[in-house]
């Protein structure tokens, strides 16, 4: 019978190292998708990816992981902080940047010019991703595994099919209803993701 995530973390704060071990290796892939989709970038997403479980180690081993819910919500919510913690410290740098290069004759945002979102949008966005993932809850396990393979691990319709085993009009239907059902969630909460 497979292991609990709190049964494996409990084991662990009692020593078992193996433990971890399962723990890391049953949502590795989940949580490194969910960095890599926010930054885009591998490099970096593999950096915030170590920190992130440096972080969960230490934070198991001082008894800080309270059973709030899933273990897996609790990882991508200090996934999150390490990547908004990031872009704090990264548009500090461009600040100190524009004035050191105030007075010479080109522009330092040609040098830091993002190409795709600045970092208030990114945040905006890490916030928008936040609140999807809190409503995805309300909708059953079929519908948010589709949601977050389409949405979130950018899988075509066909991928999907072939990685729930399903028919490729199921797997559309199963986004369909999701998003019906998402959008009613939005309504009755006054829950608005645009920018």
């Amino acid at each position: 019978m497979k292991s609990t995530d709190s049964l494996l973390i409990s084991l662990y704060q009692k020593g078992d190292e193996e433990a971890l071990s399962t723990l890391i290796h049953r949502h590795q892939r989940e949580l490194f998708t969910f960095i890599l989709y926010k930054i885009n970038d591998q490099d970096l997403a593999n950096d915030i990816f170590q920190d992130t479980f440096i972080k969960i180690i230490v934070m198991l081993k001082e008894g800080r992981y309270n059973e709030e819910g899933k273990f897996i919500l609790w990882a991508k919510r200090i996934a999150q902080n390490l990547i908004i913690d990031y872009f704090r410290a990264k548009a500090k740098n461009i600040k100190v940047s524009e004035t050191t290069f105030e007075n010479d004759e080109f522009s330092i945002f040609d040098l830091i010019r993002e190409p795709s979102e600045n970092i208030e949008d990114q945040l905006v966005s890490l916030q928008i991703q936040e609140d999807l993932l809190k409503m995805l809850q309300f909708l059953p396990e079929n519908q948010q595994e589709v949601i977050k393979l389409r949405f979130f691990d950018g899988l075509s319709f066909k991928e999907i099919a072939d990685h729930t085993d399903m028919s490729i009009n199921t797997t559309l239907g199963r986004v369909r209803y999701a998003l019906i059902n998402l959008r009613k969630i939005m309504e009755e909460n006054n829950i608005v993701l645009t920018r």
